[in-house]
């Protein structure tokens, strides 16, 4: 099998859930079929692609992880559905979060075959990524032993407790990545009060309410995007 640590990125824009999910599905499958000898005939010996990166947003959605629990949701679907705010169960691992416009979600569809085949590494790599683009922007962060995302400290001064400003969330299969993060950036943080955010009882921040200022999602996305690509390169 010919090595391709080639990693394509493509922006999505705002776009449904499942939609979205079907192209992380399609990209997956695209991957496992190559390295598994099942390319096309008009595709012998093409080499099989690393992966790619999707950047995008979502209209407002719940989404449930396989080892999440419905006890988490802390309101019916009566009103989900009056407030338009969709609900999935999906199969990444983690808890209940939300996603909506103004957060950049980056779905990494990654051989890790390629680049390191240990998966808290990878994680911890995700998290870095993040840490270091938050400081490109003036925000400390970091990660906390046990608790797989990205969270600011608290803040003795202002009294603010650590909060989570970067929710994480994965599924590999064959050694190929599905799902993966989300920033809060811009976005309304009001649909974080009717869950338990990844089943933790943490206060969730984003990085308009820390900086208090407006910052261009796209600007956030093309540093983490090569924050990432950086990261997976040097392994």
């Amino acid at each position: 099998m010919v090595q391709n640590r080639e990693i394509a990125v493509k922006q999505l824009g705002l776009i449904d859930y499942q939609e979205a999910l079907a192209i992380q599905e399609a990209c997956y499958k695209t991957i496992v079929d190559r390295k598994c000898g099942h390319a096309t005939a008009q595709q012998p010996n093409q080499a099989p692609p690393a992966g790619y990166l999707l950047f995008c947003e979502h209209p407002p959605v719940y989404t449930l992880g396989r080892s999440g629990s419905i006890d988490h949701l802390l309101v019916d679907t009566t009103t989900l559905e009056t407030q338009s705010i969709a609900l999935y169960h999906v199969n990444r691992g983690g808890d209940i979060t939300y996603h909506g416009p103004g957060q950049l979600v980056v779905y990494p569809i990654i051989d890790l075959e390629f680049f390191c085949t240990d998966i808290h590494r990878y994680l911890r790599l995700l998290e870095a990524s993040v840490v270091e683009t938050l400081a490109y922007f003036g925000i400390l962060s970091m990660c906390c032993a046990g608790l797989t995302g990205v969270w600011l400290p608290a803040d003795k001064t202002t009294k603010q407790p650590d909060r989570k400003i970067c929710a994480i969330g994965i599924r590999v299969s064959r050694w190929v990545t599905m799902h993966g993060l989300a920033l809060n950036i811009t976005n309304d943080l009001t649909p974080f009060e009717q869950i338990i955010p990844c089943g933790l009882h943490k206060k969730v921040t984003s990085m308009k309410q820390e900086l208090n200022r407006h910052i261009a999602l796209m600007s956030v996305s093309d540093i983490l995007g090569k924050n990432i690509l950086n990261k997976l390169y040097s392994v």
